[in-house]
């Protein structure tokens, strides 16, 4: 008896789930994730994405609750891309701006080039002035609209975020 092995009945069967992200929102998904059954198995960075990556994770088959838990994942899921548009548009509106600001300056700029192709140098210093002014501002423009947005929605965000600690705690309290 001693050349015999024993076999356990220990067979453990995984799902596996790769998750591209962006880096911002890693730790998120590292603490999150778990309360869902995941395991973190590695990290990788996608090609072409540097402000992206890959999470690797590995789950039981046999998991109690998968239905319920999945669900409560697909929530948490959809939460994050929230917040990460709501992120997104503290600057959207600010850059938009800015651009159209600083647009119109060149506008003025080319003018003023075109003025004094032509010979008309007082046109052409009339047309530079609000053109200099055009390209200076969008910078005073875009911080102030993004700093009001960003207090708009900062706590819209806090909100979100509470409640993807809401549905992990839901999630957490199915595994245990």
């Amino acid at each position: 008896m001693s050349g015999m092995v024993n076999y356990r009945n220990d067979f453990i069967g995984f799902d596996y789930k790769d998750i591209t992200i962006k880096k911002s929102m890693r730790p998120i998904y590292t603490d999150s994730y778990r309360n869902f059954g995941w395991i973190l198995e590695g990290n990788s960075s996608p090609v072409g994405k540097p402000d992206s990556i890959t999470m690797k994770y590995k789950r039981d088959r046999r998991i109690r609750n998968k239905a319920e838990l999945t669900r409560l994942q697909r929530q948490f899921d959809a939460y994050v891309k929230e917040i990460l548009k709501l992120e997104e548009s503290k600057k959207t509106r600010a850059a938009f701006v800015a651009y159209l600001v600083g647009g119109i300056g060149t506008a003025f700029m080319a003018g003023s080039v075109f003025a004094v192709t032509a010979g008309n140098v007082g046109i052409c210093i009339i047309l530079a002035i609000p053109g200099f002014i055009a390209w200076i501002i969008p910078y005073l423009l875009f911080r102030s609209i993004s700093g009001k947005r960003t207090e708009l929605l900062n706590p819209l965000i806090s909100q979100k975020y509470d409640e993807l600690y809401s549905i992990c705690e839901k999630a957490n309290a199915l595994l245990n």
